[in-house]
């Protein structure tokens, strides 16, 4: 069954609508993240794009749902959501764990032939052949993944004092760091998707190399940009970084470079 032109449903959120939407957007969080850290990417490009915020189960309204525990089942799950959608030219942008989704989500789709977007923008996240083998957060116990929450300033830690708040985040927080952690990229896999990798130049998570590596995973061009932060520079340097994806939005009524 398709999904009608600005329709909000548990996997597709929209904050922002309006008619003659000729250009889309879909936002994937990060590890932990929800629909709702991209309210100010809404803000800025709607109405005029429409900008599709995913919602993963295991968070805020979707708590009680059951999460997904490995990359390749929620990207076929992202799939079957997007294929629902009016076909029109799109640019994935995804954070952190949401770029190797947003990988993942486009070559499903060339696959299929169909809503191929044009662009991917990869965030904060290093290439899949720059794995860290001993990087297992997910392993640690509540603690531990405090630490490392704090170490990238994400989740805000005023919010993590409460008991509360912690119950209730940590469990999607562990489950998605599973799913990334555990994550290896088919070898050979690429997307004919042009790929624009957005990195922190004090990331702990993803040195400017690493970033670079994605250029292996594309038949499409590749454009690599840095800005001073580290894991969530986006939200420390909102404006540069919404001026690159304005960018390549701009480039959907040109010719694929």
């Amino acid at each position: 069954m398709s999904i009608a032109d600005g329709t909000t449903t548990s996997w597709i959120r929209r904050f922002r609508t309006g008619p003659d939407q000729d250009r889309r957007l879909v936002c994937f969080p990060h590890a932990g993240g929800a629909a709702t850290f991209f309210h100010p990417v809404a803000m800025r490009f709607g109405p005029a794009v429409d900008v599709v915020a995913l919602q993963y189960p295991g968070r805020q309204d979707r708590r009680a749902e059951p999460m997904i525990p490995d990359i390749a089942s929620l990207a076929d799950r992202i799939t079957d959501e997007l294929v629902r959608l009016s076909d029109r030219p799109t640019v994935f942008f995804g954070h952190s764990m949401g770029a190797v989704l947003a990988f993942e989500t486009a070559w499903r789709l060339e696959q299929r032939g169909t809503h191929v977007p044009r662009t991917v923008m990869v965030s904060g996240r290093r290439a899949p052949s720059a794995r860290r083998p001993d990087h297992q957060v997910y392993l640690r116990d509540d603690e531990g993944l405090l630490a490392e929450l704090k170490l990238l300033n994400g989740t805000a830690m005023n919010l993590m004092e409460d008991e509360e708040v912690r119950r209730m985040t940590l469990p999607a927080v562990r489950n998605d760091y599973r799913a990334i952690e555990t994550y290896q990229c088919v070898p050979g896999r690429v997307t004919a998707a042009a790929i624009t990798a957005l990195t922190g130049t004090d990331d702990p998570q993803t040195t400017v190399a690493e970033a670079a590596k994605w250029r292996e995973f594309t038949t499409g061009g590749f454009r690599l940009a840095s800005f001073p932060g580290g894991h969530f520079f986006l939200a420390e340097q909102p404006g540069p970084v919404l001026d690159e994806v304005g960018r390549e939005l701009a480039q959907l009524g040109t010719p694929a470079r």
